[in-house]
Order: C-alpha cells, then structure tokens, then sequence
C-alpha cells in the first residue's frame, strides 16, 4: 500500500473509531462521521446507530462493517435522494468515500447481497457467542443482589457498560438484517431462520435500558433499574392501566409487547397527540403519582395500590386553575359532580390536561386558552366514552379525516397568530399599544366571549385575524388590519406611576397640603385653618377626576376588544368623578367667599365631605382589611354591594382575594406607621415649617426688586419662580425621602429579624471550633430523619455517641467534597475528617483539628502541677478538646494494648490500667504516678503506635516487641510509685517474664481495620504538635462552614425520609456562554501578556497547590509537565472553569442535591428495627460505595432531575462548536443531567426546503454520543419572544417532581447545604400564611467578591439586597417577589398558571420578576428562607456592571407600563402597595428623582444667580436680620440623604461579621471610594430608567461574566458612558461654575463649597469614575496608545456596515437610534429648552451691555452664535466639495479668519466688551449649541430633508471631541506620576494585596509563563 493511501486508511480510520474503552466512553464527545449525521435525515438516530455499529465491529470483520456502512447510506439516499437538506451532501460524500476505502481492502470480486446477509447472520451468532450474551445478564443479576462493589465505578458499572455495548450492536445487526431480507428473493429471505428470527426477537427484547427513557423505563421491563421495583411506581403504573369504562383500541393501534395498554394510549389514538409527548407525560404523571403516595407514608402492601388520597392531591393541584377559570366564568366543569368522579376519570382529566399542556409550545403562556382547549376536549372525549366507541376526535382530525393531530388543528391556529402578532414588534421597537402580546391573547379567554370561538376552532373569528406585517417606512398599521388589545394598552408615558399607584400620590400631595395649611397658620389649629384644611376635599376628587381621565386614555387601543362592562365602568367612573370635582369644587368656592363658617353652604360643604370621606374609609375598611373579607364576599349577593364594590375595583380573573391574615395585616401596617411618622415628622419640621417664613417675606416684596435680566413672569407676580426655586427642592426631597426612611426602618427590623433567626451566631473557624461539640446533636435535630428519635432511655453518652456516628459520614463527605474542590489540602483533610465513632471505645472522637496539640498542653500541665489530683483535672477540664483528648488517649491505648498483647503481656496491660483506675478513685494519682516523666511515656507509645500502623513484617514485628519492653520499662522504672504488694504474685510474675525475655513475644499484629484506624489517630494524636486552630486555612472554605454549622441552629422544618420527601427538578437556561474553558482561552495571553491560567494561579494560589497535589504533581510542577498528560489538561480545564462562571460549574454544584440525597438514603435503608438493632455498629455509618448502590441511585432518580436548556445545542453540534462538545462531556461525567435544546430541521415538502422545530431531551450514552430521549415537533419557530422564557417554557415540559428550582448558569451549589434541600421543600407545607407557599425565596451568596474592590462593592451592594432585604419583604411586608434564581417554584402550580416567567417581547425583558408578579396576582405565597444559600456570580468590572444595571434599570422601566404593576398597584390594600412600590419601580423612580432633585437645586440656584433676585433677598434679609430667610437662601443641600441607603450594608456586616469586622469593612470601603461607585451606579439607573419609559429601547446585555483585569480603551469607556453620565456630569459643572461665577454668597468661598460639594462629587464621579476603576487607568503608556486610539475613532468617517466601535459616526447613529416615536421627539425638544437658559442669563451680565435689560441684548446674542457657526462651516468646509477651489478656500478662510480676531479686538477696545465677557460667551454658547444640536438630533428625518444633517453632525463631533479633551487632560496630567497609577492598583485589588496576591505582577505582565 501506497503511503498516501495508508494516510488516507489512518484518516477514515479516525474519523469513524472512537475509544473502545470505558475511560474513552466517558470522558470526550464523539468525533467524525457517526457524530455529525445531519439532523435533516429524519431518521438520523437509525442512521448514526448503524455507523457507531460499523465503527464498533471494524476490527472484528471488515466486511461486516463495510455493509452496515452501504445500508446506512441507502437509508440517507432514500431519505433525501437529491442531497437538498443542510449538510446532507458532505455527509453522502464522505460515507461514500469510507465505503470505497473498505471495499478496495476486500478480495476482487462482485457483491453478492445475498451473500452479505449469510455473512450478517454468521457473524451475529460469533457476536453472542464470543460476549456470552446469554450469561451476561445474569452475571450482572447476580452482582446487582450481592451488593459488591469494587473498583473506581465499581464491577457492577462495568458490567453494565459492557451490556450495553453488545446488546447496542446487537439490535443493529438484527435491524439491519431484517431490512436487508425485506427487499430479498424469496429464497434468500429463507435463508434466515425462524430460529434466527427469535434469537434476533429474544435480543431485541432484553435490550432494555438501550431503548431511550428518561428516569422510570415504562415501555420496557427492566431488572437493572430499581425505580421500577418500588411500591409506589407500581401502584401509579397500575393505577393508568386500561379500565372498564374506556372503549377498546383498533387492533393495529402500536402498544409495546412489554407492557399493557393504557389511558395514555387511548388519548393518543383519540386527540392524535405526539408519541415522544405521550410517554413524556406518561413518566411526567407516574413521577408525580409515585411521589404524592410516598409522601403519605403508606406501609408498603403486598399488591401496590394508589390511595385515593393520592390522585385527588394531584387532581386539585393539576386542575386548580381549571376549576377556577370555570368558577370566575360561572359555567360548569366538565364533571357534574366532582365528588362523584372515579379515581380512574381523575387520573383521565389529569393525563389529558397534561397532554395538552405537553404539546401546547408557546401557548403554554396562555394557561386559560388551555384551559378552554382542556374543557372543550374533555367534553370531546365525555362523548367518546359515552358512546363506547373509540375514534378521533373531530377537532384534531383534519377537513378530510385522514390525519388526526392535536399539534396541528388545535395549537398551530393559535400559535400562528401569536407568532404573527409578535413579528409585527419590529424586533421590540414598535410600541406596544401595536401589537397583541400573550397577555393580550390569554385575556380574551377571561370573558365568555372567548366561547364565540367555538369547538373546534372558528377560524375566521377576529381573535385569529393576523395583522398586516410592518413595512420599513410604515410604523402604524390600519386599525382594520388588526385585532386590538385585550383589557390593558402598555402606552409609554411616565403617566403610568401615576395611574398605578394613584392612592400613594394622592396620599403625598394631601398629607403635604395638610402640613402645609397648618405650617402656614403657624401650627394654630383654629377656624381658618379647619376651613383650609378642608381644602383637601377638592384635591382629593380633582386628583381622582385626574385617575378616571388617565382611565379613559389608556385604554386607548383596546376599546374595541375589551368587555362591554369594564369600557362602561371605565365611562361611568370618568362622569362620576367629572360631577364630583365640579360639585365640590364648586361648594369650596362659594363656601370661602362667604367667611363665615356658620353659613349655608359651609355647612353643606362639611357634610357632603364627611359623608363622602366616610363612604370611601368604610369601602376602605371593608375591601381592604383583611378580617372583613369574609363579610364582604357574603355581602355580594345584594346587587348594591356588587355594584358599588365594582365601581371601586374592576374584577379580573387575576388578583382575586389578595389579601393576608389579619396578623400579618397588623405587622406591616404597623411597620408603615413607624415609617410615616418618621417621613411626616422630618417633612413638617424641617423641610416645610422653616420655608413658610422665607416664603411669607418674598411673597411680600413686591416693590422694586431689581431683575438683571428682562424678567417676563416672576416680577409683576409675587415673585412666583424665586418661591418655586425655594421649594422645588424641598417638594422633591418629600417624594423621595420616604424611601430613605423605609430603607432605615426595614435595615433595622431586618437586622432584628436576622437576629432573632440566629444567623452570624457562627462567623469565625473559632467558633466552629468552640461549639463543635453541639453540631452532631444539632445535625440530628434538623437535617436527619431519625426513626429512633423518640426513644429516651438511651443515656447522654450513648446518645452523644449515637448522634456523632450518624453525623460522622455527612461531615466527612462535605469534608472530602472540600477536597475535591481544592479548597483544602490533604493534610487538611486528615484533620477535619471526623471518626466514624462506631468502635468500641465508650466515648465521642472529635476530629483532630479540635484535639491537636492538646495531649502536649496537657502533659506540661501534669508535669509542672504541684496540684491535688482534682485541681489538676480541673486544669484540664477548661479546655473541654483537652480533656477529649486526654480521655480518648488513655482509652485507646488501653483498646489497643489489649487487642495486640497476649497471656502476660496483656495482664501487665490490664494491671496497669487497674491500678490507675484505682488511683483515681482514691484521688491519688499525682502521688502514685511521676506525671513529670509523661514525656517519656508518650515518646514511647509514639514509637510503637508508628511502628503498628504500617504492614506487618517479621522486621516490623520485632520493632513492636522492642517498643513495647521500651514502654515497659519507662511505666515500670520511672512513672509508677504505687506500692506493688498488694497484687505481688502478678508484679512478680511479670517481672519474672520480662526478665526471662517472654513477656511480650506473643504480639499479634493488627488486622482489623477499626483497630488499625484507631492506632493511626492515636500516631496522629501524639504526633500532631502545631495548634490547628486556623485549619482550614482558606477563605472559601471556613465560610462555607461557618455558614453550614450556623445553619444547624436556626429554624427549619423537620427532615422527611427521603422516599417521603418532595421531588423536585433544577432548571437552568443556557445560550451560548462559556461551558469549559479550554486550554487556548486558558493560555491566550491579553495585552499586558496575562494568560487567565496565569490569573488564576496567582489569585488562588492555595488551590492552585491543592490542585496539583491531587493530581500527583509537586507543587512546583510548570505548568508544561501538565500538559504531557491528556488526564492531567482535562482536570486542569475543570479546575479553571470552576473558578469563573461556567456551566461546569453550574452543573457540578446543582449535582450535589443527587449526590446528597443518595447519600441520605443510603444511610437511612433498613426498616426501623434494623436502624435500632445497628446503632453502633460499623454497617451504620459506613457509606463506602453509597454512589453505587441501585436503590440510592433509584431514590435519587425519583426525587431530582436535573434539566439544563441549550436552546441552541443542535446548532452547535452541527457547527461542530466546542460548546457542544464540553455540554457532551458534563452529560457523560453526570450520569442523571439532560439536555433539552430546540433542534431546527430542513425537511424537504412539494420539492421546498422546510424548515420544521423540534423540542428535544437527550442524555449520555455509553458511546459517549447524546441519546434522545424524547423529540416533541413544535408547531414553529419557539421564539417570538423574549430569548430566555421562551427558552424555559420549550423544556419545562422535560420537569418533574413537585418544585423547580430556577437556577442560573452563573450558579453554584454545595454539597453541605444540598443536605438541607429536603427541609426547604418541607416549607410548601407550612404555615407561611393565609396561603401556601407558591415560591420559596433562597439566600445567595456572591462569590466573585474576593478580588477587586468593584467586585466587591457589587457584591456587598448584592449581599445586602438578597438578605436583609429579602429578609423584610417576606416579612413583615409579604411583597417579595421573584428576583431571578435560586427561587424555588411549586412546579404544577406555576406550570398550569403560566410558567416561571413570561416572555412578551420587550415588556417582559426582566422575565423573572414577573413570575412573581403573576404568583401574587394568582393567590400565591412567595417567601424567604436563610438556612440554606446558593452561589451566585456577578460582574466584576464596572463596564459589565454598568450594563447589567442598565438592563435591570431598562427593565424596571418597562415594569411600569406592564399591566401587572398596574394590578398589583391597584388591587394591593394600602400598605401593602406602598411596600410593593418603593421595593420594586418606585426604588428606580426615586433613584432618578435623587438626581432630578440635584437639577433642580441647581437650577434654582442658577435662576436667583443670573435673575439677580438671589443678590436683592440677601441684601434685603441682612437688612432685615431677617436669618430665616438667609438660612432658606443658603440652605445645606440635603440631597446626600442617600449616605442613609448604606444603612443595610452597615447593619448585614454587623450581623454575620461582627460589630469591629463589620465597621472595618465599612471604612475599607469607603477608603476603596464605594461613594464613588454607588454615586456613578446613580446615574446609570437614572439614565436607563429614564430613557427607557420615554423612548424604550430596553434590551438583554450580555456582560461577559468574564475575568477582568484588563485595561478598557478610553474611547470604549466614552462610548459607553457619554450620554448616559459624561454629559450630565458637565451640564452639572457648568451650573455649578454659573453659580460660582454670578451668585451671591453672604458667607463666601467656604459657604459656596459647603452648599455644592456633594454636587461637585456627583459631578466628578460622574466623568471619571470609569477611569478610576480601570485597570492601568494611568499608566503612561497606555494613555498615550488610548489618545491614538481615541483620535482614530472620532475622525473616521464611517460608512455602510461599519459599527460604532470603529467610528464615532456610526456610533452617533447608533446613540440616536431610540428616538422614534413623535412623542419622544417632543419629550426630547421639551427637555433640551433647559440648555438656553444660560445664554438668556449670561448674556445680561455682561460688562458690554451695562444695565441694558432689554430683549434686544439677548437678540444680538444670538447674531454673534450664528457669525461662530458660520465661521465654523467656513473652517469647516468639506475638502471633497472645494477639491476645485482650493486655493479660494484658503484665502477665504484666511480673510475670516483676521476679520474675526480684529472684530474681537476692535469690540474689547471701543465698547466695554472685556476678556471676561469673551469667557462668559463661550460659557454661554456652549449650553445653547448643545441645546440645538439635542433638538436637531431628535428631529433627525426633519434636518435630513432641509439638507442640515451633515452641519449637525459635524458640530456634534466638535462637541465630543471637546468633552472627550475635559476629560483626558486630567488623565494625562495624573499618568505623569507613577505613584498616582501604583496608587490606584492599590485602591482597586486591596483585598487582593490583603491576601497576599500578586495583582501588580499581573498588571506589569511579568509573567513566568512567557516560555508557554
């Protein structure tokens, strides 16, 4: 053979071998042909089987592989014979070409097919016979009952796998086979056998497991899984079975021979549902029967039965929304009776709903649609079985009756429309009052309307009327064209807060009326005052008239669809409270003419006021008070109360009932009492009482107050706009100072609750090791199922014994799993590894981390005592470990000399004991013993103990003998003084012995392993000199501790055994994030030559030690001795993967709930006599093999799944990306993980290429290839909302058990707080109020705070939030809500109501938290629960947290427009609105309203500066000594009030740090410039909140999740934050210059910077704090590339296809871009005008233009703006257009240019223009360009038709090349000075340098890797 043809056999070779081996099978995806057969061949799995097959015999008979290879390519050739579908061509090609190389290695001759079958057939039965296929079935039986493992994954895994192997080739050969013969001659087909044919049947059968099932196989019958064998799968099997009343199913209808028929069966033959969605809810309803009856704790029956119990349990949770969407319509279930239904009709109505929810794709975010869909086929289906004859169902079957499918006439009109509606969005930039969304079509089915579309579907009815798509140009569609919206319009205006929460403004502008009459009367309560305080009665109903108004206009697009009866109450409403504000508006005003109190009409006034006020408190109190619910719903028979209760609240099938017990009522009404006080108490004293004087005196001066400009309102006025500017302020400060006492009150009542939940209790490693002892009693008590609880004869010690044997194996997992992690070392282990306590020394072994050291202290103490016998024991006694140890000493000593020694040496052993028990007795000890010489004895039993440990050898025997005569001796000749007469024959005859040399020669060598352990932990104890007081040593791992043993003291539920436990899943979405890192991302070196593998050794480089010493390396190992390894690079990969945010490490943590329950369950096997027979014993506690055992395996099956959604797993496997190889290796490294991803196939129909979507779960198999479990067509397109719902709601069907867990793939679990999963579901039941939970909320914990000071700030910041805050609205205020991961969900709850999220475009962008909106709106209960956390990952660099808070800021902004906001703002009682507003959208409102009040402050200022008014008040006032109106002019600015929201922070790190830690944290953080960071994330919110109701634009931010230590180019960092911060920063100096420039300031400079720093600091913080916190921020040479790199971008013209991180001009587009509506250009004009009121001002205190005050100074102004824009056009002139006139050009701009400079001079010679006025024109001209330029900007198609756009842009790049120089220059200046960028390295990884990393050696780049 030719060399090119031996590299061409090697390469087909490659392509299609994978490892043979079990290691290869586990350990890497596979490669080459037989993994990449494209998903375009409908039957791609036969196909790629065969491959695998052909792959697998290749070796044993090349001929045989050859054709299965041919008949695998027939397959693909007649499933796509013209090559049409993607990646099909490439794949024919290169099986063609394997083909060709196999057919020229066989001998020359013709292929004679029938031939191929003999050798088929022949080499079939060499196949059984060479693996023994029928023993080896047996052999694995045989295994499985002994129980025996060995090995790494054990015998029985092996055996397995081999299995699964041979019976895999197997069932290809007879498939293969059996086709072959179908297309054959009647006397070839003869050939095979009939015996063949039932060897080939009888293998088939046995193939079990290979057939694909997800955790219960029910289409096979199985020995090798032991879920099947419990009691309680069986009973819910049985309980499907076929039952009397169902009609027989057509004989040719498929059932599996291997089991019978089911209800499941008829269901599909009648509604055509999809097999693989039959038997996903087949499983999905034994799953949840099987665990509903083991959590009735059942005795287990000779026949398995379903309790009743059981099935109505899961009929009322399945069909709970059911019922009620039936009761709020008032129709009639599909049951007459509910009562009456039979067990076996329940389960029919349950397995049909979940049959349709199953197959329902996107419409499963309409729940009442199913539930219509549900009651119209269950009544399908009532007629079936009334007329006792089996057939499809009219409504699935199609027009003709050939094809019946429940996906294609049922869903597919649906989804269709919604599909059509949601690409009408125009990508989620249309408005949403243009397009129906989910919400708007699951409304429709809340009115009986909804029946108007009949059964089946009425098609042509408007609900299914598509809209006309969207043209380019055409943002509105005509209102003929499409359906409206249902009930709700999300129209995008700031309205929307008020409209909401309308009771809370209301409430606001009273109270400060109120406040403010009785501040004004100077606090007198008399007539004048009552008769304006009742002035508050036209307020209240003009601002209700204001609610109604808003009522009428937001309902604007969804008139035409929405019922007849909510337009009406809308429409009565408006009249109404239209009346009612004339009328008492009216009275008011007549009542205040008249002055007399006794008058008419005042009267009247009174009354209708009291009567009104009266009516509203008593509705009030009636429908918001908890404890009148009841009388309230029983009133609701009389038609008045209906009515009145109706025109109060409009009634949706949503928010029914939401209200709270009357206790928890009280706790938080009680808890906005406190606040409001506190928030009216500081309002009236201090911010309204001292204006009313102030106020008083200016209204009064309305006589010759000078204005410097040419005033046109407040002069002739009462001086209105100078009394604004004092207020606005003060107005401001009142909306938003209310959250700042919540935030007070809530850290402080959440600090008490925390306190009193015992949390921080443990926050030192010393503290674990204090209180060490009360951990086993504590595990006991909380997180262990003990059937021997309840037995209270057992004495304290037993007890204490029995509670530390049944702890020692779960402390010693979490032990081991720490060093799995590589968060300890070996060493480490050894210490904190507890002993198993099941020997028989009568006492507790602690670990030896506790007793080290000790047994030394205590011989000092013996040795330099001169005390009696108890005060020496008293000595001891005070270190209780000391005292452990001593007595665990002397008693295993005593165990072990007497196990090793025989005939006199034993006695000599025993004498000795006696005779120290004796002396104890008779307190003695310190005179019969020398304790002094104790050195020696320990000295001695060291020796021997070290020599017994190792294995036993004649040498190492004779070393024993002599160490014990060494002790011998030592105890005999200097430690005894006891007096030896009284035993004298024994002392004599063991004196005699020894002297003859036969004392101890018969030594027996230690074999029992319990002995040998305890002679090592006695070597270890007397060997062990060094205190272990800070083991462990690392971070990570002490908190983690602290936290799991602080936990074993607070309040939680009871653990159940795990058969009764909850079952639950893990549900975690996944895109495209990083999976596993691999070894070129680890060693790509960034800019400064930092590798992340380089990082992260430097950053953790304890574990980077540990990990290396568990791999055998030395831990001076390079990192090139690693890489010779394949074994060594894969763990190396994994080490650095789990350290970053990663789904590995996601998947590792979520598959310690597997791991712990499989360990609880295999230490609670045994009946209750067996437990009590066994404590003590070894069997008990010994969990060798747990991970092995079947039945745990099993029980930990039917009680998790874990599910993890790559949406786009199937395109990155034909991509062949390495995400989808890693995703294949987490799923062969985790046996229990599935893989649910959305598979796009190209189908080929009338000769068109279709694309079709498919839902699908795969898992490992033994090839190491994904194996499909279950594959569910969806009926298009699954996401046409947002990406991340839409990506749940496609796998949520691939759930089980009762909860999920929503878990983020920047999660991470640990296996000791896995153990308390168990207790939380306990939770579900109970009492968390008038309701049952429907959320658990669950602790995070932040863990990549540990380097960086941003890092950290983020951290604490989120720390404080998922805690304390948390913490509070649970309780008292019950408005927690869903806040992303790790929540907890009832599963079938949310599931039939919904989903975990909603998904509309845009709207529902912060997915999350609508479930919990949706939760509480449907009668649920969301709580919090701190026993247990969850890791979390956050950003760690400010750009990637300035984008996370924009999208969360965004996504508040678009909560505000959701119809949920505004049934939760309106149907909450009063308080609880309150608490519900300020926690979520109103904590973004008055986040901006902060920075607003700074603007307004400012901008008062600046009016009183350049009006001049400011200058006259204060002369004025200083004449007048009038202080208090000098006070109110100079007040101190109180908007840094915000310093209060740090409270939280302050008190969390009190409480789990400690006071001093807690106050060192705090002032390291600020040292670290937090201020800095929490003032800039200020202006982050504000801007995206903001821009985001004004103009949308809300969208998902992928953050990277990455390490960042690299340095951000400075035209990154402008970009990104110049008009979210870097142009208000300016605005606000520019104010503040003005201010410093033209105010009047009586105390000077120091009263000038006392009333601005905070303004200043915000303003600074603002421009440079992106710089601050960027790495090599400034460091010269990286600001010099970052000035080039900066100067390229703006000067780059740009052009088609180029984005705005290459050119400033595309990026101006690109920041222009969310201005689109008309409404938003009006908005933006609106705003702009602000920007002219400096030139107005300015220009008027010019020294040029004197007193003058008239409007013509402010007129030429504007002459001269326009000579400097002109002269900038003329500099400016395009060199494209004046390419022919150069030459004019320059002689033009040349005479401008001189012309300019003598005009300037000629005007400050001859007129009083002086230099200063040059300077106060430009600070003039600068707003008023600006100014412009944001008017142009929004009017961009406007500029563009008049032919200005290209002079508009040119002047904004002026502008930010202007703003870019203000702020580098500083940069620069500050980059000269090395110390200042050592300085900021400091300032940025301070943790880091505390920790002694080596940060400045990763910034520098001195990295010892430059060899790599």
């Amino acid at each position: 053979m030719s060399g090119a043809e031996e590299l061409w056999e090697r390469l087909v070779r490659a392509a299609l071998r994978s490892e043979r081996t079990r290691a290869g099978a586990f350990a890497g995806a596979v490669t080459g042909i037989a993994g990449n057969v494209p998903s375009s061949l409908e039957n791609n799995r036969d196909i790629d089987s065969i491959l695998r097959a052909a792959d697998e015999i290749e070796d044993e008979d090349p001929n045989v592989s050859r054709i299965l290879c041919e008949h695998a390519y027939s397959q693909a050739q007649n499933l796509d014979p013209n090559s049409e579908g993607r990646g099909v061509l490439q794949f024919k090609t290169g099986l063609m070409s394997v083909i060709k190389q196999k057919l020229a290695k066989r001998e020359v001759g013709m292929i004679d097919r029938g031939q191929d079958i003999a050798r088929l057939q022949e080499f079939y039965k060499l196949y059984r016979e060479r693996n023994r296929v029928d023993t080896l079935k047996e052999e694995e039986k045989k295994l499985r009952e002994s129980g025996v493992f060995s090995g790494n994954l054990g015998e029985l895994e092996r055996k397995t796998v081999k299995r699964k192997r041979v019976f895999a080739t197997l069932k290809v050969l007879g498939l293969v086979l059996q086709q072959l013969t179908k297309d054959m001659p009647e006397e070839v087909v003869l050939r095979v056998s009939l015996g063949m044919t039932r060897m080939i049947e009888s293998d088939a059968a046995m193939t079990e497991d290979l057939i694909a099932y997800n955790i219960i196989p029910l289409d096979l019958q199985t020995i090798t899984n032991a879920v099947v064998a419990f009691p309680e799968v069986q009973a819910a099997v049985l309980s499907l079975k076929y039952f009397q009343g169902l009609p027989s199913l057509p004989a040719d209808f498929p059932i599996p021979s291997t089991r019978a028929a089911d209800m499941f069966d008829f269901l599909h033959y009648v509604f055509g549902f999809q097999k693989d969605n039959v038997s996903n809810q087949r499983e999905n309803i034994v799953h949840l029967l099987a665990n509903e009856q083991s959590r009735l704790g059942i005795p287990d029956a000779s026949e398995p039965k379903l309790d009743e119990a059981a099935v109505q349990n899961v009929f009322m949770k399945s069909l709970g929304n059911y019922i009620s969407w039936c009761s709020y319509l008032c129709i009639q279930p599909v049951w007459s009776n509910l009562e009456a239904l039979s067990k076996d009709k329940k389960l029919l109505f349950v397995s049909l709903y979940f049959l349709v929810w199953g197959e329902a794709a996107n419409v499963r975010f309409l729940p009442e649609c199913l539930c219509y869909i549900f009651h119209h086929m269950a009544r399908e289906m009532d007629e079936i079985l009334r007329q006792r004859n089996a057939q499809p169902a009219n409504s699935c079957s199609s027009e003709d009756g050939a094809h019946v499918s429940f996906l294609d006439q049922v869903i597919a009109p649906v989804y269709d429309v919604v599909s059509a509606e949601a690409a009408n969005n125009d990508n989620g930039r249309a408005p949403h009052s243009g397009w129906r969304n989910y919400d708007d079509f699951n409304e429709f089915f809340w009115s009986l309307h909804c029946f108007d579309l009949s059964w089946p579907w009425r098609k042509s009815s408007s609900f299914f009327q598509k809209p006309k798509p969207r043209t380019k140009y055409l943002l509105k569609t005509a209102g003929s064209q499409r359906r409206g919206k249902t009930s709700f319009v999300e129209h995008r205006t700031f309205l929307h807060l008020y409209h909401s929460f309308h009771r809370l403004w209301i409430f606001l502008v009273m109270m400060f009326q109120g406040l403010a009459v009785i501040a004004f009367n100077d606090g007198r309560f008399n007539s004048r005052t009552l008769r304006e305080i009742l002035s508050l009665g036209p307020t209240f109903v003009v601002m209700k008239f204001f609610e109604s108004v808003l009522d009428v206009l937001m309902m604007y697009g969804a008139y035409s669809t929405t019922r007849r009866v909510a337009v009406s109450r809308i429409l009565l409403r408006f009249v109404w409270f239209s009346c009612a504000s004339v009328f008492i508006c009216f009275l008011y005003v007549k009542a205040l003419q008249e002055q007399d109190t006794s008058s008419v009409i005042f009267k009247l006034y009174v009354i209708v006021i009291g009567i009104y006020a009266g009516v509203q408190f008593f509705l009030s109190f009636l429908m918001r008070i908890p404890a009148c619910h009841l009388l309230t719903n029983q009133c609701d028979q009389w038609s008045l109360v209906r009515f009145v209760k109706w025109m109060r609240q409009e009634r949706y099938y949503v928010g029914r009932g939401m209200y709270e017990r009357t206790s928890d009522f009280i706790k938080y009404t009680v808890f906005w009492l406190v606040i409001l006080s506190a928030k009216f108490s500081f309002a009236y004293f201090l911010q309204i009482k001292p204006l009313v004087k102030p106020t008083k005196v200016i209204v009064s001066m309305t006589d010759n107050i000078q204005y410097s400009w040419h005033d046109l309102v407040s002069k002739h006025n009462h001086n209105a706009l100078t009394v604004v500017t004092l207020w606005a302020p003060v107005v401001a400060i009142y909306l938003l100072d209310i959250h700042v006492f919540y935030t007070l009150i809530s850290a402080v009542w959440g600090f008490l609750l925390g306190a009193r939940d015992r949390l921080g209790e443990i926050r030192s490693i010393e503290s674990v090791h204090k209180l060490f002892e009360e951990f086993p009693a504590a595990f006991m008590r909380t997180l262990h199922y003990n059937r021997t609880a309840g037995n209270i004869s057992i004495q304290a010690i037993e007890k204490r014994k029995t509670d530390a044997a049944r702890f020692s194996p779960f402390w010693n997992e979490i032990i081991r799993n720490l060093r799995e992690e590589d968060y300890i070392a070996n060493f480490e282990m050894e210490l904190l590894e507890m002993p198993r306590n099941s020997g028989d020394l009568a006492l507790v072994q602690w670990p030896l981390f506790l007793l080290a050291n000790k047994i030394f202290l205590a011989k000092d103490i013996a040795a330099e005592s001169r005390d009696s016998q108890d005060e020496l024991w008293e000595r001891v006694s005070k270190d209780d470990y000391m005292k452990y140890a001593v007595e665990e000493c002397y008693n295993a000593l005593r165990y072990i000399l007497t196990e090793i020694l025989q005939g006199e040496g034993r006695m000599w052993a025993e004498r000795v004991y006696q005779d120290i028990q004796a002396s104890i007795q008779n307190r003695s000890i310190h005179i019969d013993f020398q304790l002094n010489k104790l050195a020696l004895v320990i000295q001695r039993v060291t020796a021997l103990m070290g020599i017994l440990k190792e294995a036993g050898t004649p040498e190492m025997e004779k070393g024993a003998i002599k160490a014990v005569q060494d002790l011998y001796d030592v105890i005999q000749h200097d430690v005894l003084s006891i007096d030896k007469r009284e035993h004298y024959d024994t002392w004599n005859l063991l004196s005699k012995a020894r002297t003859e040399g036969r004392l101890f020669t018969n030594l027996k060598w230690p074999s029992d392993p319990e002995l040998r352990t305890q002679i090592k932990r006695l070597h270890s104890l007397l060997t062990i000199k060094d205190s272990a007081a800070n083991v462990p040593t690392n971070f990570e791992a002490r908190r983690r501790l602290e936290f799991f043993t602080n936990s074993l003291f607070m309040d939680m539920p009871a653990a159940k055994p795990v058969r009764e436990m909850m079952s639950f899943s893990v549900f975690t979405p996944y895109y495209s994030e990083i999976v596993l890192y691999s070894m070129s991302e680890l060693l790509k070196k960034n800019e400064d030559g930092i590798s992340t593998l380089f990082y992260l050794q430097k950053i953790y480089p304890d574990e980077w030690k540990n990990f290396l010493a568990r791999i055998g390396r030395d831990e001076n190992s390079t990192d090139t001795e690693l890489f010779d390894s394949p074994a060594d690079i894969l763990e190396l990969r994994f080490w650095a993967s789990y350290r970053g945010q990663t789904l590995a490490r996601t998947v590792r943590g979520m598959m310690y709930y597997r791991k712990a329950i499989m360990l609880q369950s295999y230490l609670e096997r045994g009946t209750a006599e067996d437990e009590e027979a066994a404590v003590g014993t070894k069997d008990a506690t010994n969990t060798q093999g747990f991970e092995l055992s079947p039945e745990a395996r099993a029980q930990a099956d039917l009680k998790f799944t874990y599910v993890v959604t790559c949406q786009i797993y199937g395109k990155q496997k034909e991509e062949q990306k390495p995400e989808a190889t890693d995703i294949a290796l987490l799923m062969q490294r985790n046996e229990a993980l599935r893989v649910a991803f959305i598979d796009e196939v190209e189908t080929l129909k009338e000769g068109r290429v279709q694309r079709e979507f498919f839902s699908k779960l795969v898992k490992a198999d033994i090839n190491g290839k994904d194996k499909e479990i279950y594959s569910i067509k969806l009926p298009g397109n699954p996401k046409i909302g947002e990406g991340k719902p839409e990506n749940q709601n496609h796998a949520i069907v691939f759930t089980r058990g009762n909860a999920v867990q929503t878990i983020d793939m920047n999660q991470d679990n640990y296996f000791e707080e896995a153990l308390k999963m168990r207790n939380l579901l306990e939770e579900f039941h109970h009492d968390h109020g008038i309701r049952p939970p429907t959320i658990l909320g669950v602790r995070e914990h932040v863990f990549t705070g540990s380097v960086s000071s941003l890092a950290s700030f983020m951290s604490n910041q989120e720390t404080s939030f998922v805690t304390l805050g948390q913490r509070v609205l649970s309780n008292p205020l019950k408005v927690r809500m869903h806040y992303g991961h790790p929540d907890v969900f009832d599963r079938v709850f949310h599931i039939t109501r919904g989903g975990i999220s909603k998904a509309s475009r845009v709207i529902n962008i912060s997915e999350d938290i609508f479930a919990g909106f949706n939760s509480t709106l449907r009668q649920g209960n969301i709580t919090h629960h701190e026993y247990i956390q969850v890791g979390k990952g956050r950003d760690v660099g400010l750009n990637q947290i300035a984008l996370f808070e924009g999208k969360v800021a965004g996504g508040n902004g678009e909560q505000v427009l959701s119809r949920d906001v505004f049934r939760l703002g309106q149907l909450f009682d009063f308080f609880r609105m309150m608490s519900f507003y300020f926690t979520t959208v109103g904590y973004y409102f008055c986040t901006m309203l902060t920075v607003l009040t700074v603007y307004v402050f400012l901008y008062g200022k600046a009016y009183l500066a350049l009006s001049g008014v400011g200058e006259t008040i204060q002369e004025r006032a200083q004449i007048l000594q009038n202080t208090a109106l000098s006070a109110a002019l100079n007040t101190q600015f109180l908007f840094q009030i915000g310093i209060f929201t740090a409270v939280p922070m302050i008190l969390g790190f009190i409480l789990e740090q400690g006071f001093l830690k807690a106050i060192v944290s705090f002032v390291t953080m600020q040292l670290q410039l937090c201020s800095v960071f929490f003032t800039f994330s200020l202006g982050t919110k504000t801007h995206y909140f903001g821009r985001t109701i004004l103009h949308g634009g809300a969208r998902y931010q992928a953050t990277g999740r990455g390490f960042v230590v690299r340095h951000i180019r400075f035209c990154e960092n402008y970009r990104l934050y110049s008009r979210s911060h870097f142009v208000k920063g300016l605005e606000v100096v520019v104010l503040l210059i003005v201010y410093l420039a033209y105010g009047y300031n009586e105390g000077g400079t120091l009263s000038y910077i006392l009333l601005t720093v905070s303004s200043w600091f915000m303003a600074l913080s603002w421009l440079y704090a992106p710089y601050l916190f960027n790495p090599s921020g400034f460091e010269w040479q990286k600001t010099v590339e970052d000035f080039r790199d900066w100067t390229n971008w703006l000067l780059y013209r740009g052009g088609i296809g180029v984005k705005g991180e290459e050119s400033w001009e595309a990026w101006w587009e690109e920041e222009l871009a969310h201005i689109r509506t008309f409404s938003g250009r009006i908005m933006e004009t609106i705003l702009s005008l602000r920007f002219f009121i400096f030139q107005y001002g300015i220009v008027y205190k010019l020294d040029a233009q004197g007193n003058n005050t008239s409007l013509t100074v402010y007129g030429l102004s504007w002459v001269v703006l326009a000579v400097l824009i002109i002269l900038f056009k003329v500099f400016t002139f395009s060199q494209k257009i004046s390419v022919n006139f150069q030459l004019l050009l320059r002689f033009v701009q040349g005479v401008a240019f001189l012309m300019a400079i003598a005009g300037l001079a000629v005007a400050v010679v001859f007129t009083n223009l002086s230099v200063p006025d040059i300077f106060a024109g430009i600070l003039a001209f600068i707003p008023t360009g600006w100014g412009i330029l944001s008017i142009a900007a929004a009017w961009k198609p406007l500029m563009k038709k008049l032919g200005l756009w290209k002079s508009i842009r040119s002047i904004a790049r002026l502008y930010d090349a202007g703003m870019g120089m203000i702020i580098f220059i500083p940069i620069a200046l500050f980059s000269w000075f090395p110390f200042v960028s050592t300085f900021q390295t400091r300032l940025m990884f301070n943790q880091a340098f505390s920790r002694g990393l080596e940060i400045s050696l990763i910034l520098a780049g001195n990295n010892p890797n430059t060899s790599l």
